[in-house]
């Protein structure tokens, strides 16, 4: 797993009103959740037709809603909470003294192909 830096406060990233965002880290775009005082991440688009995750919304339940169907998933593990059987990516955050950092896995030699 390789770590990076996307910000170094929570304030400097580019929160929309429904608290949801994308960054770019490592090279691929990723969307941030800010719910109960927590973040999270998953891809930037829904499984199932590449919704951008960052135009929905969290309901109560934690779940991030795709504005094109309104599948959700669950913003801890990415299980799909609307019965339609999709699995989202979650990708681990990590806040530290110097910033909050997100973890990507490492693809080695492959990722240069």
């Amino acid at each position: 797993m390789v770590w990076y830096k996307i910000a170094a406060h929570e304030a400097e990233l580019p929160w929309q009103d429904n608290n949801l965002c994308l960054v770019e880290a490592g090279g691929k775009t990723v969307t941030l959740a800010r719910h109960n005082g927590q973040l999270f991440s998953c891809a930037h688009k829904c499984p199932h037709a590449s919704g951008i995750l960052a135009d929905g919304y969290i309901n109560a339940a934690g779940q991030v809603t795709c504005p094109l169907h309104r599948y959700r998933f669950d913003l801890k593990n990415g299980r799909n909470t609307s019965g339609e059987g999709y699995f989202l990516k979650t990708y681990p955050l990590e806040t530290r003294s110097d910033g909050i950092y997100i973890g990507l896995e490492d693809k080695g030699f492959w990722s240069l192909l």
